[in-house]
């Protein structure tokens, strides 16, 4: 029993410290980064599908992993970097991305970033992963810090929070 609390005690303090990274490019605080998961390399083309979660018909990449935008992001250009980046991966690709199941191929690209690698955009949108979503289905990301949303396959933000 005393285990159970502490691992929930230890989930709801990463929550909390991860939720706390709602698009700052500086570190808060001198807590360690929480530890994350990174996300799958980028190769070749990339693919990007739809998948049904509790909100609705969201993007998720070839894995089912769940694609996320960043409101603070400007056009096809990224505002986030530094521990933002640790906390929220951009989904890079290679070639150009293909279109798994539900995705409309006309509203897939790919934008070159500052550091010269290629983010997959979506109707002009940025995808990223948020690190704490380590399977398929997890929508952990949905709604932190009031910037961070799920994508539907028409190209709206989901503002349903998980």
């Amino acid at each position: 029993m005393k285990k159970a609390f502490s691992s929930a005690a230890v989930l709801f303090a990463l929550t909390l410290v991860l939720a706390a990274c709602g698009g700052d490019d500086e570190p808060t605080g001198s807590a360690a980064p929480p530890a994350t998961t990174a996300a799958p390399a980028a190769t070749g083309g990339t693919t990007v599908a739809v998948a049904t979660v509790p909100a609705g018909d969201v993007l998720v990449d070839g894995e089912g992993r769940t694609l996320y935008i960043f409101t603070k992001d400007q056009g096809d250009q990224s505002a986030c970097s530094g521990e933002c980046l640790t906390n929220w991966p951009p989904l890079k690709s290679d070639a150009a991305p293909t279109a798994g199941s539900g995705v409309d191929a006309a509203k897939l690209g790919v934008a070159k970033q500052a550091d010269g690698t290629s983010q997959v955009t979506y109707d002009g949108m940025l995808l990223y992963y948020f690190a704490a979503d380590t399977k398929a289905g997890e929508t952990k990301g949905q709604g932190v810090g009031d910037v961070w949303w799920m994508l539907g396959p028409d190209g709206q933000q989901i503002k349903t929070k998980s």
